[in-house]
């Protein structure tokens, strides 16, 4: 970190990790000239499970219940990259309807995960009532969750070659009512916030990170498509069975914290027209492909945000498992972010990254 060394009145401040948005895992150093910052180092580290060795001892199906917890808003998609890996190394393929099932659960996975953004970010920057309705919404999400696999959170859901069971009976009614169901609460948050001119004065022009600049420092998710970029791994990779669904990469040009919110919730509402479509077209068959293979090659798969790379021996477990958080490549870019921003910006520019925190 580097500090002018002519400036006297210059204040160094330390926001967390006890601050209530740090969530007692991050730290920032932040360097002030009034209410003006001048400097800012995060301070990682203050959490670290070994989730990397730990897959070192452990077979893949051992090691699902594991990858939950890199992102606990959003596990379905953790356990996504973890058997899709595999199954391609092994070419395992998926039964149609297990790509259905595991479709509607991962854009319902993103849902929950967006909601748990969205409250947070608005209680960050002096809005409390989102923070309440968004639990009414995800508690739903929640229930449907549970019904499907008993979980509300940490599902183990996935298999390598499918899912670990089939939808039970009336879940896809239920879950059409939900779908009906939030495409008004999404309409209520926005006429709640996004022309809600407090917010807007928040946000709108702050924290701008622009479209090459995002690539060079390795965004991804909405931190890379509110910067321009149109891609989507959903459509890139062709992952599942996307491509037989009508959606649209959500995007925005600007950059700054306010695109990043309207692309979370453009990206809900397409979510929800994708599972509308998946629950209607759903087809029979079976749910897994019980076909087992050896994966004795070394191989790499990214998924949504997420990237491992695993290189595996002659035993049962892989000789070398490497995971790259998209939370955490994503602050690096932070005190880019908020030099010469007020210090109030910091909380809105930080809400917007929508970092997970273990």
């Amino acid at each position: 970190m580097t500090v002018s060394t002519t400036r006297k009145d210059l204040m160094i401040v330390n926001m967390g990790p006890h601050h209530p948005s740090m969530h007692g895992i991050l730290r920032l150093i932040i360097t002030l000239d009034g209410e003006d910052v001048i400097d800012c180092e995060p301070i990682l580290g203050y959490l670290h499970r070994g989730m990397e060795k730990i897959a070192e001892n452990r077979t893949i199906i051992q090691y699902l219940p594991y990858v939950t917890r890199w992102d606990y808003l959003a596990t379905m998609f953790t356990e996504a990259i973890t058997v899709n890996g595999p199954a391609q190394l092994g070419n395992i393929q998926v039964p149609k309807r297990a790509r259905y099932i595991r479709v509607i659960m991962l854009e319902l996975s993103r849902i929950a995960s967006h909601l748990l953004w969205l409250g947070p970010f608005m209680e960050d920057i002096g809005a409390q009532t989102p923070f309440f309705y968004i639990f009414r919404e995800r508690e739903l999400i929640y229930d449907l969750f549970e019904a499907a696999t008993g979980m509300r959170m940490m599902h183990n859901y996935f298999r390598i070659g499918g899912v670990a069971a089939d939808l039970p009976h009336g879940w896809i009614d239920k879950c059409l009512d939900f779908c009906d169901y939030f495409l008004t609460g999404v309409a209520e948050y926005q006429k709640l916030i996004t022309r809600n001119p407090i917010f807007l004065e928040r946000v709108e022009g702050v924290g701008v990170v622009g479209g090459q600049e995002a690539i060079n420092w390795g965004s991804s998710g909405p931190m890379l498509r509110a910067s321009g970029i149109q891609w989507d791994l959903r459509k890139v990779d062709h992952c599942e069975c996307y491509d037989e669904f009508d959606w649209e990469v959500q995007w925005k040009k600007e950059g700054d914290s306010l695109a990043r919110y309207l692309v979370r919730i453009g990206e809900m509402t397409e979510s929800i027209k994708i599972i509308q479509q998946a629950l209607e077209g759903i087809p029979g068959g079976p749910y897994e492909n019980l076909e087992a293979r050896r994966f004795d090659k070394a191989g790499d798969s990214d998924w949504n945000d997420f990237d491992y790379r695993f290189i595996r021996d002659h035993s049962a477990f892989p000789w070398r498992w490497k995971i790259r958080p998209p939370g955490f490549i994503n602050l690096q870019i932070l005190p880019q972010l908020v030099k010469r921003m007020k210090l109030a910006d910091i909380m809105a520019i930080l809400g917007s990254i929508d970092i997970i925190m273990g």
